[in-house]
């Protein structure tokens, strides 16, 4: 069993930032080309605030942070397994990126307090629209984009963590 304390954090740190840095450019890019009309930053900013600027400041913030910290569980992974490949950091990267949009993204409208919901009837206030299913409804390639993001964050964390 491999302890928390054999994590090579500075390494899992510096890497976990270049990789989020990537994942935020792929994502924002393909948000600007009209491929995907979801923001996660701006989604998990307007969880604490209404206001649009600071929103998207918090959120891109907190995207890091998550980052970040997904950043030492992959590298806790790696040094569990005693093995850190690209092909690992990929396919950790599918499952990340398959739970955020299987299980997080479906459930985001029940966390939300800003976001519409089933279960709630119209407010006199605007809401965000709920993702959906995969966030279908931020267009139908965000699911295939927002994977192939998370398998290039994996795939980086995979290539260079090991470098340290």
């Amino acid at each position: 069993m491999t302890s928390i304390l054999a994590l090579s954090f500075g390494p899992a740190l510096l890497w976990g930032l270049f990789a989020t840095g990537m994942l935020t450019l792929l994502m924002s890019t393909s948000q600007g080309l009209g491929w995907s009309r979801m923001s996660f930053p701006f989604i998990i900013g307007s969880m604490f605030t209404s206001d649009r600027g600071q929103a998207m400041a918090l959120g891109f913030g907190l995207h890091i942070i998550f980052g970040l910290a997904f950043a030492l569980l992959y590298a806790f992974v790696f040094e569990s397994w005693q093995w850190a490949t690209w092909w690992l950091g990929g396919l950790l990267g599918i499952f990340h990126g398959l739970f955020l949009l299987i299980v997080l993204m479906p459930a985001l409208p029940d966390l939300h307090p800003r976001m519409a919901s089933p279960h709630y009837g119209p407010t006199p206030t605007r809401q965000l629209e709920p993702p959906g299913f995969m966030a279908l409804n931020y267009g139908r390639n965000t699911p295939a984009l927002t994977l192939a993001a998370h398998i290039v964050y994996g795939v980086l964390l995979g290539l260079f963590y090991p470098l340290g």
